[in-house]
């Protein structure tokens, strides 16, 4: 059976009940969703070609530097007030199209650290007000990234957000362990390589506090993650961490199920498909895709460019005759669209590789 047949709202944006329905069914399934970092539009609708083309599901994603992006880099930032229009510009055009493309989204903010709160605090505003008018908010989930605060400070904020979002039955994504290399301004190159593996305790409070406030959350547990694509070795995955965890609090709390919490693989880009599917074995239902995308993207650009070079340097004279129009060549709908077509491919090798592609109707 189709993904829809769990889910109250087929295409579009889900969120609440339908998060958690689509999250359990990728557990039941054994498949994640990639989650997809968007800046534009033009990288929106290059992730909404792949989930259409493959029938799957799919998590559209903003961190605050792609949210600001969104807006405008002119835009002033000091109090993230371009992170903040940025995003909920980015999830009001989201929704608009989302459903066009006949598959369901999950609509999510990325990395949210200590110091950036101030954006998360703003896009919960918008929410709020979002759902006082349509009884839902306007995003289907956010990520609070405390890795890097005490694992007591980590749970205390955490908790306070997970209680926030709750009456909105939003979900909340935290982290545990840190995922080394840099990312969007977060920079965990050089720490203690121990502080990139989760403990299996480490979960089990984190679940024992959260579920008694909500059951919409997810963790994403350090099991050697790294940002950015590095050469194969470099990176020790250790994915059968995830299986300790889960066994730990199946255990501990007397789960009837074998994948009591919902898991998170942070640092997709550069893992092999091998270590992508024994993660999804252990109950990863969610997959960071960013830096293999960016260059998946700037890939059909760059070979547009180079290969109409002689037509791209004037807007009048090319190898065809000195009187020609080069306009439709230089049209940005024509370069750009080179872009998300390599963008799609990737994304839908992704698809297919997490085991997503025809799971949605």
């Amino acid at each position: 059976m189709p993904v829809q047949d769990v889910l109250s709202r087929k295409t579009g944006v889900i969120v609440g009940d339908d998060v958690l329905a689509l999250f359990k069914y990728a557990q039941e399934h054994t498949f994640a969703i990639p989650a997809i970092n968007v800046t534009s539009s033009s990288t929106v609708v290059g992730a909404l070609e792949a989930a259409r083309a493959q029938k799957s599901p799919l998590i559209l994603q903003m961190s605050q530097g792609g949210a600001a992006y969104f807006a405008g880099k002119g835009l002033p930032n000091g109090n993230q007030e371009a992170s903040v229009a940025g995003a909920i510009a980015g999830a009001t055009y989201i929704r608009s199209v989302a459903p066009a493309y006949g598959v369901p989204v999950v609509l999510h903010t990325d990395h949210c650290a200590k110091k950036l709160l101030p954006w998360l605090d703003g896009m919960l505003e918008a929410d709020e007000a979002y759902f006082k008018k349509n009884g839902e908010p306007l995003f289907s989930s956010h990520m609070i990234d405390l890795s890097e605060e005490s694992k007591e400070e980590n749970i205390e904020i955490t908790a306070k957000y997970l209680k926030r979002g709750a009456p909105m039955k939003q979900w909340l994504e935290m982290e545990i362990g840190i995922t080394g290399g840099e990312e969007d301004g977060v920079d965990n190159e050089g720490k203690d390589s121990s502080a990139l593996y989760t403990q299996p305790n480490d979960i089990l409070e984190i679940y024992k506090t959260l579920s008694t406030i909500s059951p919409y959350f997810s963790i994403a547990a350090a099991f050697g993650n790294v940002h950015g694509v590095y050469k194969p070795g470099n990176v020790q995955l250790t994915p059968s961490l995830l299986s300790d965890h889960q066994k730990y609090v199946k255990e501990k709390e007397n789960s009837p199920t074998d994948k009591p919490v919902f898991l998170v693989f942070h640092g997709g880009s550069g893992s092999s498909k091998e270590e992508f599917r024994e993660a999804i074995s252990y109950g990863v239902v969610k997959v960071n895709l960013d830096t293999d995308l960016q260059w998946a993207y700037l890939t059909g650009i760059r070979d547009y460019v180079l290969s109409k070079k002689d037509y791209i340097m004037t807007q009048v004279g090319n190898p065809d005759g000195a009187d020609k129009p080069n306009k439709k060549f230089f049209d940005p709908r024509v370069w750009v669209r080179e872009g998300e077509k390599t963008m799609t491919i990737r994304v839908s090798e992704a698809l297919k590789d997490f085991n997503a592609a025809g799971q949605s109707a």
